[in-house]
């Protein structure tokens, strides 16, 4: 079977041989990947690494391999978005999985580690700030992998069915899609000290997210009815901008994935703390021990 050819224009690589937007190396990307979205986080990721291998940096995309305590790990910051996942993550399994000289896929594939560290707004009672949430499953309001063959494939279907009739969806916003981390993952991460969640991805911060400061919302009780939503004894516990792209595609790709955030707002309380920066390097440290 002739393999498939990967043209100059999909598959973009720089004249160092790098991947076009993340500007790394195949050699430099190690099997264990933390996501993290701000680039000055990935300099305290690394500041725990014993060794620093590489480093690269391209617009919102920073990136250092080195070594933790024995292990090889490759972090790489990703900006805010889904879209923003959608380059990274296909960006990664290109430097993985494709041979940057032949442009061909190699005959033995790689399946890599993809955890991603971040904050999140908690929206049930037992997610106060401070509290370290593990994405069990993820709700994409962000439509991103609906643009992929085989997605309702890797999707709960019936979990999706639940959630737009409870919510009483508005075909308008979009189709959302369910998407369960991966299963040993969550073993070896989402310990005592997490909360194992259902994550909803959302499309941006403000609306998307039932922030109202100058334009009206579609929808002024989306909030409430997705606080209330319950199926299977799983409710929503939290929102942020990421998980879902992350969960979606990694699966398609035949990678592990898993998010893990840390809650900077609960909007049931209506608190929130800006100073998280302080206390997140507690979750870094149990994820690089765990990953």
């Amino acid at each position: 079977m002739k393999k498939k050819f990967f043209a100059p224009s999909e598959l973009i690589i720089n004249e160092d041989g790098s991947i076009f937007h993340l500007h790394v190396k195949p050699e430099d990307l190690a099997d264990k990947v933390v996501l993290v979205g701000d680039p000055g986080r990935v300099v305290l990721v690394a500041s725990h690494f014993e060794k620093v291998e590489s480093e690269a940096s391209s617009r919102e995309f920073r990136t250092v391999t080195g070594i933790y305590k024995g292990k090889r790990i490759t972090v790489v910051s990703t900006g805010i978005g889904c879209d923003n996942i959608d380059i990274v993550v296909n960006e990664l399994d290109a430097l993985a999985n494709i041979d940057f000289k032949t442009r061909e896929e190699k005959d033995k594939l790689r399946s890599l580690t993809l955890v991603r560290i971040g904050t999140c707004g908690g929206l049930q009672p037992n997610t106060p700030v401070g509290t370290y949430i593990a994405s069990q499953k993820s709700i994409g309001f962000d439509g991103l992998l609906n643009f992929y063959a085989r997605r309702n494939e890797v999707c709960d279907l019936d979990f999706e069915r639940e959630f737009k009739r409870q919510v009483k969806w508005d075909n308008q916003l979009g189709n959302p899609y369910v998407v369960s981390s991966n299963t040993e993952l969550i073993e070896n991460i989402a310990k005592e000290d997490m909360v194992r969640g259902v994550t909803i991805a959302c499309g941006g911060f403000f609306g998307p997210q039932g922030r109202e400061l100058r334009l009206p919302l579609q929808d002024p009780n989306l909030n409430e009815k997705i606080e209330s939503f319950e199926y299977k004894g799983l409710r929503v516990t939290n929102f942020e901008m990421e998980s879902s792209a992350l969960a979606g595609l990694s699966l398609l790709m035949g990678h592990k994935a898993l998010t893990c955030c840390m809650v900077i707002a609960n909007r049931l309380a209506k608190e929130a703390n800006s100073a998280y920066k302080n206390t997140i390097d507690g979750l870094i440290e149990k994820v690089l021990d765990r990953i």
